[in-house]
């Protein structure tokens, strides 16, 4: 299913991302990865058309801390004038404390609403390249953690010392804007969210050098952490159940905070906070 197709992926220079980018460029598949460092895009380019065997891997630059650099990436894909079937929303950071350049928590700013409106640039594209387009929201099983969004908190700077329960609750965003596309958008564009494991992947780069082999030994590699992402974006084995969460590329239930109605307020105040929607 992935020959002849185009898939953008967001973070794909690193980690899941590039092992990602790397098994749907072996497949056939046309790969643009998106990232914020250029020299980093530019090694993973090299790697990924080397390891690949394949030149039809390109690179956009995508700071997803920043509105204004998300616009300038959809309109650089754009701008090529070629189909897109599928969307990888794979990108985030964890652990962290900061808030992005318009405002907003960084986990919440990053995973979520930068996604948010990436998804919604390209939304009309992905709907003109089906039927079978799909959208692939990386989320964890973290969002399990999560007891609900603060939507005032959102729009202040990370308030723990780990970020791990602002993580979470990006993580829920990520099931609930899944879901929430799933009923708006009907069969013509499939959304999928997704428990990649837990991944030895650059996420825990801040993590003492000593310590980190301790931490990071049974973990999944990361070719194995993008089995379930490259598993939503082209199994047909999923066609049609859009709006699902999966672990291990099964079905799971998410968690019971993942309500319609929550699902329903994040996208207002996503549409209202990005001006897209």
């Amino acid at each position: 299913m992935t020959s002849g197709q185009t898939f953008l992926i967001t973070g794909g220079n690193t980690g899941i991302g590039l092992a990602t980018a790397t098994a749907l460029a072996q497949d056939g598949g046309r790969v643009y990865i998106a990232c914020r460092s250029a020299a980093a895009g530019a090694a993973a380019l090299a790697r990924i058309r080397d390891v690949a065997g394949s030149a039809d891997v390109w690179l956009l630059p995508l700071d997803l801390a920043s509105l204004a650099s998300v616009r300038a990436c959809a309109a650089a894909f754009l701008a090529r004038d070629e189909p897109l079937h599928v969307l990888v929303n794979n990108a985030g950071v964890g652990g962290q404390r900061g808030i992005t350049a318009d405002g907003f928590e960084l986990h919440f700013g990053v995973n979520h609403l930068g996604h948010f409106a990436l998804t919604q640039l390209l939304l009309q594209r992905l709907t003109a390249s089906g039927p079978g387009a799909r959208i692939v929201n990386v989320s964890s099983d973290a969002h399990y953690a999560a007891p609900g969004i603060d939507f005032d908190a959102v729009r202040r700077p990370t308030p723990t010392f780990t970020g791990q329960r602002e993580y979470a609750v990006s993580k829920l965003c990520n099931v609930l804007f899944t879901q929430e596309l799933a009923r708006r958008l009907g069969t013509g564009v499939s959304s999928y969210a997704l428990h990649p494991g837990v991944v030895a992947s650059d996420i825990w780069r801040r993590v003492p050098r000593l310590a980190r082999p301790f931490i990071t030994r049974r973990m999944l590699t990361i070719e194995q952490g993008a089995v379930t992402s490259v598993y939503c974006a082209t199994s047909a084995a999923v066609a049609g159940d859009s709006g699902l969460f999966y672990d291990k590329c099964a079905v799971r239930a998410p968690s019971r905070v993942a309500s319609p109605e929550l699902g329903e307020l994040l996208w207002k105040n996503s549409t209202e906070w990005t001006g897209l929607g």
